[in-house]
């Protein structure tokens, strides 16, 4: 072998070896977690920040080596810092965070204390190894920090003036139980808001500076701009700035950055919503009452929401609320407890809500008219005629809910018409279908999650859901079954080759579909 060839091939085994020595002394400061070993690892932190993604998410792999970056460095932490990740892409992983950690997109970073206790969202967008370092680190400092001057309260000025809200604790002395649930309020809340604390008052931007506490202001920069409160109660205090951190009146807008509207729309509470033209001749009266009536009522779980005509169309849809009612008030309590004023005037709102106060509003129910003729085998029932055709008429009602573009329900709908003109000459019995997507179904008396849903209702007002096949013969002898009558005389079947027609998909449209 040629002297040259050797050196070139000792030096391509070097740089070999090399290669393979830098991937194995390649550490990962990153851990990964899954389902086996999630809870066991983060117990034994105090303090751990988690990623769940996506391998096919963009953004992720993105984000990947900047995590990593930050990981590292926060591992030279004192104490070390650690930085996990799960992979929810592992259908397991899913199975068993992503509702519990309420996962909708990716990545989504979580912080988690005192072994996996207290959960916080990770507020700040993370994109650079840097802002993530220094989000972390801020975490780990004081929950509260103390304010000694007016310099000090410059900070205050400034996120006030980013539209955000700041928390301060005024106390005699930084000790005694209302100090200490100040503290816990806001390590609690750390990721959320801002806090401080001070002896004197006087260092505060708002409020009554002769006030020597114990007190907890929150200065905010709408409404009043400030709001105090003595009770230190823990659940009193979060109540506290729950309700006032949230200003009397939301603008409904799609923008991001409006917060406001996931609070509104995620769990149960009271939607007091206001749609109108702003640029209508009485907008500017309808907007300064409404506005009187949210300072007078809001809290206790109530929002109040003004959206403009052309900008609320989605939100209109969502309540299915026609555009031409506008301007209009919806309060929406629960889908039994809604209530609706339409073409609303401007002195009309201050006697309206009196009314909604006193108990003497009656709900707002969405009906389609009676039909003036009802001559089908199968006999179309809408909210308004619900009572009289199938609780109050003396009848047998074997009653569909369906939706006109559910596919189960077109093909289910020739056979419920066999199934009508079989019992066409029974005056005990009533075979009828009720508009779901057009009518509200009353949800205390019916459970309607899928279409179609079918319940067979007796003469002694018992409601039985019914689960059986598509066929005409499966209907029947369902009906056959639960009637009440003494004389259960049967019905007239069709031939077999009507039989074999009516063999349809017995798939029900789940509630995804609706």
């Amino acid at each position: 072998m040629a002297p040259r060839l050797e050196v070139c091939l000792v030096v391509v085994l070097l740089a070999t070896i090399s290669g393979i020595k830098a991937e194995v002394e390649k550490e990962e400061f990153v851990i990964t977690l899954d389902h086996s070993n999630f809870t066991d690892e983060v117990s034994k932190h105090d303090f751990i920040l988690v990623e769940f993604y996506a391998p096919w998410c963009g953004y992720c792999k993105k984000l990947a080596p900047e995590y990593e970056k930050a990981a590292a460095t926060l591992s030279k932490h004192d104490p070390p810092i650690t930085l996990a990740k799960v992979d929810l892409n592992d259908e397991t992983n899913k199975e068993h965070f992503r509702s519990q950690f309420e996962i909708r997109g990716f990545p989504t970073l979580k912080i988690l204390r005192n072994g996996g206790k207290i959960v916080h969202d990770y507020k700040n967008q993370p994109q650079v190894a840097d802002d993530i370092v220094h989000y972390v680190k801020k975490q780990l400092g004081p929950a509260s920090t103390e304010i000694k001057s007016v310099d000090d309260a410059a900070k205050i000025i400034s996120l006030i003036e980013e539209k955000k809200v700041f928390i301060a604790g005024v106390f005699p002395k930084f000790e005694g139980e209302e100090y200490e649930n100040f503290i816990k309020l806001a390590d609690k809340l750390r990721s959320d808001y801002e806090f401080g604390h001070t002896l004197d008052a006087k260092v505060l931007p708002r409020g009554d500076s002769s006030v020597k506490g114990p007190v907890v202001r929150l200065l905010k920069p709408f409404d009043e701009l400030f709001a105090d409160t003595k009770n230190f109660d823990l659940d009193a205090l979060e109540k506290f700035i729950q309700e006032e951190d949230v200003p009397s009146v939301i603008p409904f807008t799609m923008d991001p950055g409006n917060t406001y509207l996931r609070k509104v729309f995620s769990g149960q509470n009271t939607k007091i919503i206001m749609i109108l033209d702003l640029k209508s001749e009485n907008a500017a009266a309808l907007k300064s009452r409404f506005n009187d009536v949210a300072v007078l009522l809001k809290g206790d779980n109530k929002y109040f929401l003004l959206g403009d005509l052309e900008a609320s169309k989605d939100l209109l849809k969502h309540f299915k609320l026609d555009e031409s009612l506008a301007p209009l008030i919806f309060i929406h309590k629960t889908e039994a407890e809604k209530y609706l004023k339409t073409n609303v005037e401007p002195d009309q709102l201050a006697p309206w809500f009196k009314k909604f106060l006193d108990g003497k509003l009656e709900p707002y129910l969405r009906s389609q008219p009676i039909p003036e003729e009802n001559n089908e085998p199968v006999k179309v029932v809408v909210l308004h005629s619900l009572q009289d055709m199938v609780f109050n008429s003396g009848k047998e009602v074997f009653l569909e809910f369906y939706a006109p573009w559910c596919g189960h329900c077109k093909n289910l709908a020739p056979t419920l018409d066999e199934v009508a003109i079989s019992y066409e000459k029974d005056p005990n019995i009533l075979i009828a279908k009720f508009d779901a997507s057009a009518n509200d179904v009353p949800s205390d008396t019916f459970k309607v999650e899928g279409f179609p849903t079918m319940f067979f209702i007796t003469k002694n007002k018992e409601i039985i859901e019914y689960n059986g096949g598509r066929k005409k013969e499966d209907i029947i002898e369902f009906i056959e079954k639960h009637k009440t009558d003494e004389k259960k005389s049967e019905p007239e079947i069709k031939s077999e080759s009507e039989k074999t027609s009516n063999n349809v998909d017995e798939t029900v449209a789940t509630k995804d579909e609706l």
